[in-house]
């Protein structure tokens, strides 16, 4: 179990979402948490091919290589 201050603006902002979603606190913050989590994993993933793929080629040479230059 966590225990997580928050600032009152942010803490109505979140029962408000509960109530729009028929949800509750508890709900609205662990989903939260989940997708930053999920997001910060597909970031790192990016990343990681990004660093991997430094080099290029030209589209002339790419679609040649595919097939697609005719």
């Amino acid at each position: 179990m966590i225990t997580v201050r928050l600032e009152k603006e942010l803490e109505e902002q979140i029962d408000l979402l509960a109530r729009a979603s028929g949800g509750n606190r508890s709900t609205i913050v662990r989903e939260a948490i989940v997708r930053y989590l999920e997001d910060n994993e597909d970031l790192e993933l990016a990343r990681s091919a990004m660093s991997e793929s430094r080099g290029s080629k030209p589209l002339r040479e790419l679609r040649r290589e595919l097939g697609l230059d005719g």
